[in-house]
């Protein structure tokens, strides 16, 4: 696993390092890197708990993300970006004093103005402007982790973007990130069960 190849998980089933790790607790990331991380996501509404769900996991563990998903869309109204725009300072206390999320009051004040910006683009065209900067086909396949970027032109160039329009915590590395998670670009290795 030191050489970030693909490792082999306790099913026999080849994946990406991070998603292929034996300990019990990495079942959450099993599940994750196999039923969702690199397939393509789109809709409003979705592509924005993906934006803020990125943003609360910046500086913290994915896993830290995962295991509180159900809380956030229980704290986000479903993250619905019509009801998070109209949250009030009231809804952000709220939010802080919640068990269930990471209560971060710049991640989450971030969280309500994205929600407030992703209103002002119109419908569907989150989801448009998201996916103009999916990069051109003819990508190399990663064959190890050290293949697989940070961040890349486009991430840098959708952050930019992103920030033109009001986002918040939307930097190059975050924008990656998301590009990952919503299958803008596919950085299963090559060897791995899921690629393709």
């Amino acid at each position: 696993m030191s050489d970030g190849a693909a490792v082999l998980g306790p099913d026999g089933l080849a994946r990406c390092p991070w998603g292929g790790l034996a300990a019990a607790s990495a079942e959450d990331y099993r599940v994750y890197h196999d039923t969702e991380w690199g397939r393509p996501v789109h809709g409003d509404d979705a592509l924005y708990e993906r934006i803020c769900l990125e943003a609360f996991q910046s500086g913290l563990s994915w896993l830290t993300v995962l295991r509180r998903r159900e809380g956030f869309r229980a704290a986000f109204a479903g993250f619905s970006i019509e009801k998070v725009a109209a949250f009030t300072p009231a809804d952000e206390e709220r939010l802080l004093a919640d068990p269930g999320i990471i209560r971060n009051r710049a991640k989450i004040t971030a969280a309500v103005e994205n929600a407030r910006a992703a209103e002002r683009l119109g419908e569907g065209e989150l989801d448009a402007l998201v996916w103009s900067f999916a990069p051109a086909a003819g990508r190399p396949v990663p064959r190890t982790s050290a293949d697989v970027p940070a961040i890349t032109a486009e991430s840098t160039a959708l952050a930019k973007d992103l920030k033109k329009r009001g986002f918040r915590f939307v930097g190059p590395t975050t924008a990656y990130a998301l590009m990952q998670a919503c299958g803008l670009v596919d950085d299963h290795l090559a060897d791995c069960h899921v690629r393709g």
